[in-house]
């Protein structure tokens, strides 16, 4: 059994109990990710990473989770691209985006997604960011504030520990790790080891480094999260201009499955003043 992460566990175990029948899912048939009318790579910090954009308006970057790929987004490209730049990356070690090299880290991702950003003269944009994908929305926010014009974040953690993780989900990719450590050394191992111990090991961000987040923020997460949505509503309360939306019957795949909320939702909290209630407006 080869690494599948977290995100990828759920979306193809999932989707290939809705596509059973036709043997193959929308991940397997999409263009996203491998469409050369559009496809780029970038000279980024020591690896080329592999983009796509679609659409004209405001940038806005899309970042998916671990062991991911642009693909996880077909559902978001098109409907986001109607009124937006969408610029989409594979990640460093992942998808098309290869780094042979041995670290691996969340703020080392946070930083390549900040280079391409210069490298393709964008000084601000708006950001979705999906698991892990969230987790270097949050570093980005802190480390390059300059960079986030608003951010929506789902099924981010701030570390990786059951206070924060599902405990089923924390145990599972405890073991992934050991297994994976008793193969035979190979590229792929290696690269497979990267993913998992940010899985497991990683990140550390603490709610003081929330607190420095300026940009509006939508923090979400399912009701049945991978993620806690205890931890999901402290990453909320943390940051000082945030919203939070915990999706009722849902799961971590929230831009999968709960697509036709997700996507206006987003939407409309890009398009619309970020507004303080307080209080008479707390009664509204």
């Amino acid at each position: 059994m080869k690494l599948k992460s977290l995100l990828l566990l759920l979306i193809i175990a999932l989707t290939k109990l809705s596509f059973a029948q036709e043997g193959k899912t929308p991940f397997d048939t999409t263009t996203y990710g491998r469409n050369p009318a559009v496809g780029k790579y970038a000279d980024i910090r020591g690896f080329k990473m592999y983009y796509e954009t679609y659409g004209k308006g405001e940038p806005l970057l899309i970042i998916h989770g671990n062991g991911g790929s642009i693909k996880n987004f077909l559902y978001q490209i098109p409907y986001f691209a109607k009124n937006y730049q969408v610029i989409i990356a594979d990640s460093r070690a992942q998808g098309k985006s290869v780094d042979p090299t041995d670290s691996l880290s969340y703020e080392m991702m946070t930083d390549d997604l900040n280079a391409l950003l210069d490298k393709l003269n964008l000084k601000q944009c708006y950001v979705i960011g999906w698991s892990d994908g969230g987790i270097n929305g949050l570093l980005l926010a802190i480390r390059h504030p300059d960079k986030v014009k608003k951010l929506a974040i789902t099924g981010a953690n701030l570390w990786p520990d059951s206070t924060a993780i599902d405990p089923f989900v924390y145990k599972w990719a405890m073991g992934e790790n050991e297994r994976v450590k008793k193969e035979a050394v190979t590229p792929q191992t290696k690269n497979e080891l990267k993913l998992l111990h940010l899985l497991s090991y990683e990140p550390h961000i603490t709610v003081e480094q929330l607190h420095t987040i300026t940009c509006p923020t939508l923090v979400i997460g399912g009701d049945h999260d991978a993620i806690l949505p205890a931890h999901t509503m402290l990453i909320a309360q943390s940051i000082p201009n945030s919203y939070l939306w915990i999706i009722p019957n849902s799961g971590h795949s929230t831009p999968i499955f709960k697509k036709d909320q997700f996507n206006p939702i987003v939407a409309d909290f890009f398009a619309s003043p970020f507004r303080t209630i307080s209080g008479y407006g707390k009664f509204r």
